[in-house]
Parts: structure tokens; sequence; C-alpha cells
């Protein structure tokens, strides 16, 4: 795994969020922004398909025109550089959106306001397994 990959983790949205719900980031015109590539991205395939380095990988690729034939030998010379992580993400700071990763990495993400969010805030996962519970950044200082 990558350094910005977590293991049983959740991922509160930001103490200075103002969301109450899950709100779809939308692109920008034609373009999707960073935020709207991501949820695009966690939620087109089941959850738990993906890890937060295969997320970070993707929407940089697809937003630089990284063909897909070259990745396999770009995602090395990536990842030695540093990255932010997904606590830095528009989905936690203004979208309303928790993200869990489980005991393999992998990412599902839960509105806030759900029963499934709350359960995980509190430091528990579906299966009643403990999680870590961290937030992502504040916006502001």
């Amino acid at each position: 795994m990558e350094l910005v990959d977590y293991v049983s983790t959740f991922i509160c949205v930001a103490p200075d969020s103002a969301a109450v719900a899950g709100i779809e980031p939308a692109p920008r015109g034609d373009a999707p922004t960073v935020a709207s590539a991501m949820y695009d991205m966690l939620t087109s395939a089941p959850p738990y398909t993906y890890r937060s380095s295969d997320v970070i990988f993707t929407v940089w690729a697809d937003r630089n025109g990284v063909a897909p034939e070259t990745r396999p030998e770009v995602w090395p010379t990536f990842f030695q550089g540093p990255h932010a992580c997904l606590r830095s993400s528009d989905l936690g700071k203004k979208y309303g959106w928790g993200i869990h990763a489980d005991a393999d990495g992998r990412l599902a993400v839960y509105a806030v306001g759900t029963p499934e969010y709350a359960a995980l805030a509190a430091g528990f996962s579906r299966d009643g397994s403990p999680v870590k519970v961290t937030r992502a950044l504040r916006s502001g200082r």
C-alpha cells in the first residue's frame, strides 16, 4: 500500500463543515472537479472496491491526460513525491461525505446524518469491529 492509504479508519466531515447531508459534487462545466471525480469513482463501483491510492492516482491521471496503458509505469513515479490524502478532499470538507477504509484499506462513502455514518463516527464498522476515527481537514484556519 502507498503512504496515502488508510486501514480501519473513518474520516468524518470537517469540524467547520456546514453539511447536514451528503451532497453529490457537481462537475464545473464539462470538466469534473477533483471532488466530483472522486465521488463518481467511489460510488460508480461497489463499496469497498478502491483504496485511497487508487482514487488519488486515477483522479490525477484522468485530469492530466495520462493514457490508461501507461498508468502502471507512471504509478511508482507518482507516489515517490508527497500527495494530499483524503482528509483534504472536499468530500469531507464541503459535501458531507465520510470516508471509511476497511481492514484491507478499501473505501466506501457515507453521508453525514445517516445511521451508517453515525456508527462509523462512533468508532464501529458494520461488522462491529473498531475503527480509528479522524476528521477531514478544516477549510479555514
